[in-house]
């Protein structure tokens, strides 16, 4: 049964929590019991997608979780930094980090090259990959404090093949080698950190996009839910090994295939390797 296994007086962040996959990833652990701290910007924030924290967090306790939303501007480190003194006074520590928020320009879908599209593309490396470490940054006392604690990091396939922009590339290339660093890091201190790629994801930007598109519910047809890379990091997470998987990059169809378990939707994601490619082997150093 998928709820043998509860969250319960578990703490999770999730960054970027308004929508989209951070979105599905916060009500995915509150179904579990879980105690999730969901942050963004405030909705009057420039933005045409519809949620807010305030709506996830509210979901996430419907679902049967607690949930709690934080404004928070992940550009400004005074704001992330509020965040976990908020975090530590209320509850003491942290169980699960999800670096989830990323910055999209208006234009991150206009064809190449990218000298013709909006300089702030380059927002992604500040919001994205800047983001990350600055929230692990301050979450490493709190993760300290837990019992098993958890990094994952939201990359994708774009860490190793052309996908939007040199800038969304270089994210998530940033991302998967961080975490390699990272795990390195906490390995003494038994804190595990890893990179997943959930593979397309029906969120609310997919879904206004395609299906103003002909065929664009066929596309959708086998994409995975918000709520899956939740799944994923859930079984990771309990998972007694899973420090001896810190430091790699996870293909979310894959863990779903190692760990037994489906889509919400009941279907089984697909494995995209063979189009989009493989998690780049980093080198281990003997210090």
């Amino acid at each position: 049964m998928e709820n043998e296994f509860t969250l319960k007086d578990t703490i999770v962040l999730v960054t970027g929590g308004s929508r989209g996959i951070g979105r599905g990833i916060a009500i995915a652990l509150g179904k579990f019991g879980a105690t999730v701290y969901i942050t963004g910007r405030p909705q009057n924030a420039p933005n045409k997608l519809s949620g807010s924290i305030e709506e996830t967090a509210k979901a996430v306790t419907n679902a049967g979780g607690i949930g709690h939303a934080i404004y928070c501007d992940h550009a400004i480190d005074d704001d992330v930094a509020a965040v976990f003194e908020r975090i530590e006074q209320e509850v003491g520590h942290i169980d699960i980090l999800v670096n989830n928020v990323t910055s999209l320009a208006s234009d991150i879908l206009s064809p190449p090259p990218f000298w013709t599209k909006s300089i702030q593309l380059a927002d992604q490396i500040t919001v994205g990959l800047r983001s990350a470490y600055i929230s692990s940054f301050y979450a490493a006392p709190l993760l300290l404090k837990s019992k098993k604690a958890l990094i994952a990091n939201i990359s994708y396939y774009g860490a190793v093949s052309y996908h939007l922009d040199p800038a969304y590339g270089a994210t998530k290339a940033g991302l998967d080698k961080m975490t390699w660093d990272m795990a390195i890091d906490f390995k003494p201190y038994g804190v595990s950190v890893i990179s997943i790629w959930p593979g397309p994801t029906a969120t609310e930007f997919a879904v206004s996009l395609l299906s103003q598109i002909e065929g664009g519910e066929k596309i959708m047809k086998n994409f995975e839910t918000p709520e899956f890379t939740g799944l994923v990091i859930k079984h990771v997470y309990l998972d007694p090994d899973v420090l001896a998987k810190s430091g790699s990059v996870l293909i979310g169809a894959e863990a779903a295939i190692k760990y037994g378990f489906k889509d919400i939707n009941g279907k089984l994601p697909q494995v995209l390797k063979l189009g989009l490619g493989s998690p780049v082997v980093y080198f281990e150093v003997n210090h």
